[in-house]
């Protein structure tokens, strides 16, 4: 599916329009509508002669980025015909619709209601069936008059569906060869040899021998369900309902499955071909629909803008983005869950309530890394982000002091001044945000150095890490930066306050 013509779009009026673009230090035409080009105007026209022609021009600035992100929501619309959407910029939509037919009835039932929605929508639309990608892109943006077959349809086109660039199109059409049957009719090896290894590898793609990679702009979902309606619903709470039927069905697929879902996201197709998204995140495996739905109800209670229907919506679509192992818990004898699994349980959905709410990066937690530096040794991730394997936290011996102070200044608070009865020793005492600590027990070094199988532009100097204590019981972890022997004057940081 492609748009009427190259460098066309549709206008507001009779008054001819067009969209410029700056090549090299002179202004052209990009784009035209049918006005402006029934008034003579071509594209690459320079905006001087055009206007020379044609004084009541309209003219806007291209916008390529605008551009492709209408061309992102024509593809939100058309994921209501088929999973694999994908992207040919700048005008054209490759739909993969094998096997997606039966709720349309055949595939020219289908074709018309995409160009029916889309000409709703202001855009006029051309389509073309093919068995591979680039067949139906090529006979969508070139063909003419109707064939027989494909493979006669593909023949009559004008070299220019081979895709290839504009000196190569010229040197084909030079040689005589002016359609893609001609250019088929001579042998690879030959047309290669003269016109580039491209032109074969087009004539390939076309012919079916060879298919480039398509992209599909979504990967596939391990359990969707959908519900399609005869007449658009127009209430949102009727909306919801469905839903929750929806998550219904899809929680007893996971439960063949033994899954349970983490990542749920509701499509809701309105049918102005606008697409909303609730997407709700947990932070374990569910297949709880009342859940479920308690969180869609906050999810839309957060939206900035108020979940609008419009004219109703003709499709709804939930989706299992992310599944997860779930086996049943063990019950006890009297009944109910265990205990712990409780509290595990209802921190759990406390944690999806308030990510749902606040934001999935408002509510987080700390995670190991593996690191032996101390302020890279944590990680703050998302709560509702499922574990990955990590490194344990490093415990202390029972009885033992915290080798980790609670509290880590980012970045290390500098001592102004420190006394020590040797040069690698302990301090005695040491002044720190004006004040004078006096250290009455001591516990290292335990020494940290750099990591060395990083690259650095300069020797990163060793640390030395003591537990101390002043006179007044407070408890504080500061480190030397440097060995004397790396360094003339090491400098002392406090990097951490114990309980």
């Amino acid at each position: 599916m492609r748009a009427d013509r190259p460098h066309l779009f549709v206008g507001r009026g009779e008054q001819p329009l067009a969209l410029t673009e700056r090549v090299g230090g002179a202004i052209r035409l990009a784009a035209l509508d049918r006005s402006a080009l029934l008034a003579g105007l071509v594209p690459g026209l320079t905006l001087a002669d055009a206007r020379a022609r044609v004084p009541e021009l309209e003219v806007f600035e291209a916008d390529p980025h605008a551009d492709h992100a209408w061309l992102e929501r024509l593809a939100d619309g058309c994921a209501r015909y088929t999973p694999t959407v994908s992207l040919a910029p700048p005008d054209t939509l490759l739909l993969d619709i094998a096997g997606c037919t039966h709720a349309f009835e055949g595939e020219r039932f289908l074709a018309a209601d995409v160009e029916g929605r889309l000409a709703r929508r202001g855009v006029i639309a051309r389509h073309a069936f093919g068995d591979t990608p680039e067949v139906a892109h090529a006979l969508a943006r070139y063909a003419g008059a109707p064939a027989p077959d494909e493979k006669g349809a593909v023949r009559r086109l004008p070299v220019a569906a081979l895709g290839l660039d504009a000196d190569d199109t010229a040197a084909l059409v030079a040689a005589g060869l002016k359609t893609v049957g001609d250019v088929m009719a001579r042998p690879l090896s030959g047309l290669a040899a003269r016109f580039g290894e491209e032109a074969a590898t087009a004539v390939r793609r076309l012919s079916g021998d060879t298919r480039a990679p398509v992209a599909a702009r979504r990967v596939a979902i391990p359990v969707v369900v959908e519900r399609r309606f005869a007449e658009p619903i127009a209430r949102t709470e009727f909306a919801l309902a469905v839903i929750a039927e929806l998550a219904g069905e899809a929680a007893d697929m996971l439960e063949q499955r033994r899954e349970g879902g983490r990542r749920w996201e509701a499509r809701l197709f309105r049918a102005d071909g606008q697409v909303q998204r609730l997407r709700v995140e947990t932070a374990r495996p569910t297949r709880d629909v009342a859940a479920l739905m308690r969180l869609f109800a906050e999810r839309i209670d957060a939206l900035a803008d108020p979940l609008d229907p419009g004219f109703g919506y003709d499709l709804i679509r939930l989706g299992v983005v992310l599944a997860e192992r779930l086996e049943g818990s063990q019950l006890k004898l009297e009944g109910g869950h265990v205990r712990a699994k409780d509290r595990e349980g209802e921190v759990g959905a406390l944690v999806d309530r308030l990510s749902t709410r606040l934001g999935r990066g408002r509510v987080r937690r700390f995670a190991p890394r593996e690191s032996h530096i101390p302020e890279q040794a944590e990680l703050m991730l998302p709560a509702a982000q499922a574990p990955s394997p990590a490194p344990d936290w490093l415990a202390t011996e029972p009885g033992e002091p915290p080798l980790r102070p609670i509290y880590l200044f980012d970045p290390p608070q500098p001592i102004d001044s420190i006394a020590a009865e040797t040069p690698d020793g302990p301090p005695a005492r040491f002044r720190w945000r004006r004040a004078v600590h006096d250290v009455a027990r001591a516990e290292g070094p335990e020494r940290i150095a750099g990591e060395w199988w990083r690259r650095h532009d300069a020797p990163v100097p060793t640390r030395d890490y003591f537990r101390v204590e002043d006179r007044r019981g407070r408890r504080y972890w500061i480190f030397r930066h440097g060995l004397y022997a790396e360094t003339e004057r090491p400098r002392w940081y406090v990097h951490g306050l114990f309980a």
